[in-house]
């Protein structure tokens, strides 16, 4: 009996930081939680490209998952140099959010606070992540990193696209293989969020994510090097009792 006392309370113990983390406010974030929102959750995902391998064993850009890229980094590390300069390749990345989603809105604003933003800035912005986005799927793309050769070039491809092509090279998909394309699209601005990928939320009267629907993806092919390809599971995307997205 006491062997099982022991088991519960070490379960207990266990889950007690993760139902804390689930029902903790936004506002009340860190700001490593809040990234983590933005860039590794089931509203938020990043995809990294390494840049190609100097030397005979060159190769194309990899695409890396998030758990791949933290086992490069630690493989980078390991065969640092001794005067403390690092191997590692240079690295684009794709941040892949979920932006009619609250709980991306409320990690962008808690960052923004956490950064030292004024007051009057911050609550003005509060009224964003409790905006409606009853009649539209927004998915956000924001390009970051190390590799200065493609980070330029690959941010304008995509902000100078015309929308009739990216209405044929973006759109979501759902685990039985329906296909939602894009109703609109606006090239970043100074917000921050990246660009802005806009998709009906109904089809035929009804929401083409539901909760059963599994999983859906993100996918945008662009020209010779831009294939972005994103999943994002649907049962984990439930925020306050709500399936946000």
């Amino acid at each position: 009996m006491r062997c099982v006392l022991f088991i519960l309370s070490a379960i207990l113990f266990i889950a007690a930081p993760t139902t804390a983390q689930k029902t903790k406010p936004w506002t009340e974030w860190t700001e490593k939680e809040a990234a983590k929102v933005l860039n590794d959750s089931a509203w938020g995902q990043t995809q990294t490209e390494l840049a190609e391998a100097q030397g005979p064993t060159s190769v194309s850009a990899v695409t890396q998952t998030t758990a791949a890229r933290r086992e490069d980094q630690r493989i980078s590390s390991a065969n640092s140099v001794e005067s403390g300069e690092s191997k590692a390749r240079p690295a684009l990345n794709y941040r892949v959010r979920f932006l009619s989603a609250k709980p991306v809105r409320a990690a962008f604003v808690r960052m923004i606070e956490l950064q030292g933003a004024i007051p009057e800035r911050v609550a003005e912005l509060r009224t964003f992540v409790d905006r409606d986005f009853a009649a539209y799927i927004v998915i956000s793309l924001a390009i970051d990193g190390t590799d200065r050769k493609r980070l330029g070039p690959s941010a304008q491809e995509i902000n100078t696209a015309e929308e009739a092509t990216l209405q044929k090279a973006a759109y979501l998909e759902r685990k039985d293989g329906v296909r939602l394309f894009l109703t609109n699209f606006r090239a970043a601005s100074e917000d921050g969020l990246g660009a802005k990928l806009v998709f009906p939320r109904l089809v035929n009267g009804k929401p083409f994510i539901e909760a059963d629907t599994g999983e859906v993806k993100f996918v945008l092919e662009l020209g010779k090097t831009i294939k972005i390809n994103r999943k994002f599971k649907v049962s984990e995307m439930m925020y306050d009792g709500k399936l946000e997205y």
